[in-house]
């Protein structure tokens, strides 16, 4: 399988417009467009019944000691973890495309409606739900897609990972506010082929100028 979008190219940067958050100079972070990324892929097995799509960023710190504190960066070698950005199951094989905009187009402050989705796919909750939890302005249950938003101080680059699986079972049978690590365990021993997609961002501006 091949994986390729008309949105960004693999190892290169995403644009601000597929991300929650972008660099503003008075305040470090604003809210951005938050569009879907483009997505296509191709070469699937013959014997593909449904295909499972994942965006995560495996660069999350796992300490929040430093995390957006003035005058303090979050240390590169710090341990990170897993954030899931988007869980879509359940695509039927007909789809092989993902256009701009088709499952996010802006922020829904206290979260994104249930996990019906377009092409009768069921999409799960991200990790903003976990994320905002606390925050009484937006939290909620977020599920399908929402961008990049790392730590403005991160000295660290996040990657986001698109993966693309297709398996050979029409549905995961997966119900309500299902999360990427639940998709992940129920696709075992499902999986025919994958393919990755990979787009870095980050809204820390000495590493943003140093990019251009």
């Amino acid at each position: 399988m091949k994986l390729n979008s008309a949105s960004f190219s693999d190892q290169q940067s995403i644009p601000q417009r597929y991300a929650f958050g972008k660099i503003d100079e008075a305040s470090h972070v604003a809210l951005s467009d938050n569009l879907n990324p483009h997505l296509a892929w191709s070469e699937p097995p013959a014997a593909v019944q449904s295909y499972v799509l994942i965006c995560h960023d495996p660069d999350v710190p796992t300490k929040p000691d430093d995390v957006n504190q003035e005058g303090r960066e979050v240390p590169a070698d710090l341990p990170r973890a897993d954030f899931y950005h988007w869980v879509i199951t359940d695509l039927p094989p007909s789809v092989t495309e993902i256009a701009e905009g088709a499952y996010s187009n802006g922020i829904t402050p206290r979260g994104k409606g249930g996990a019906v989705a377009p092409n009768g796919a069921r999409q799960g909750i991200n990790d903003y739900t976990s994320w905002f939890a606390a925050d009484r302005d937006m939290s909620g249950d977020y599920f399908g897609y929402d961008g990049p938003c790392p730590p403005w101080n991160d000295a660290l680059v996040h990657h986001y990972v698109f993966t693309v699986y297709a398996l050979d079972v029409a549905s995961l049978g997966l119900e309500g506010s299902f999360s990427g690590g639940q998709a992940l365990k129920a696709m075992q021993g499902h999986v025919l082929a994958q393919a990755t997609l990979t787009g870095t961002y980050t809204l820390n501006p000495r590493l943003a100028g140093a990019a251009k």
